[in-house]
């Protein structure tokens, strides 16, 4: 790495902080180095613009285990702000800050943005069962197979819906997440666990830490 790169990565690392609260300085420089790593197996096209939602995708399912299509599709949606189908370094740094280290606050928001798969600021019954459909194990005998998801949704709601208006805004998911924290992924897995956290940092975080 050139002295000039060094230089720019610092300098960029410096500002990302100031911006993300949850990394030191050389974390972020670890980070941004991982990225530039990751732009390089891309084709110099797509590179330009930033991660792709293909690449992106394989670091969640390889390094944070994640294995759900829709809950990928939607954490890539989360980490690129402006939607120009890229994550940007910045994006890049601002995404991971909150699925490490984000604060329950950062954490409910994130899992509430992914949840709202329109946008519309609620979570619906249709979203719910969208999510839910495929978490439980069918039996070809049943009459009516959605029957179990139904009931999931209604269980979620009584749970969740405070204002009693039939679906979950984020007021509602707030209020349900802070009283029971397990509900922050009631609709599926959208943060690593703390374990492939932990891995994911040591592994990532080592040249920093050995200067320390």
């Amino acid at each position: 790495m050139s002295a000039m790169n060094k230089k720019l990565i610092q300098n960029l690392a410096e500002a990302l902080c100031k911006q993300f609260k949850h990394f030191n300085t050389e974390e972020a420089e670890c980070l941004i180095r991982l990225f530039n790593d990751l732009l390089e197996e891309q084709s110099e096209r797509r590179a330009a613009h930033g991660l792709d939602r293909v690449k992106f995708r394989n670091i969640l399912h390889n390094t944070f285990d994640m294995t759900d299509d829709m809950m990928m599709d939607r954490v890539f949606r989360s980490f690129d702000k402006d939607n120009d189908s890229y994550v940007s370094v910045k994006e890049w740094v601002q995404g991971l800050s909150v699925l490490l280290r984000g604060t329950l606050d950062e954490k409910i928001k994130h899992c509430f943005d992914v949840y709202d798969l329109n946008g519309d600021g609620y979570i619906s019954r249709e979203e719910m069962f969208h999510m839910l459909k495929d978490s439980l194990i069918r039996q070809p005998t049943e009459e009516d197979p959605d029957e179990g998801v139904k009931d999931l949704v209604e269980i979620a709601l009584k749970k969740m819906d405070y204002d009693h208006d039939g679906r979950v805004s984020y007021a509602d998911f707030k209020k349900a997440v802070r009283d029971e924290n397990l509900l922050l992924e009631a609709f599926g897995n959208c943060l690593p666990d703390a374990k492939t956290i932990q891995v994911f940092e040591g592994r990532v975080f080592q040249k920093s830490n050995e200067l320390h």
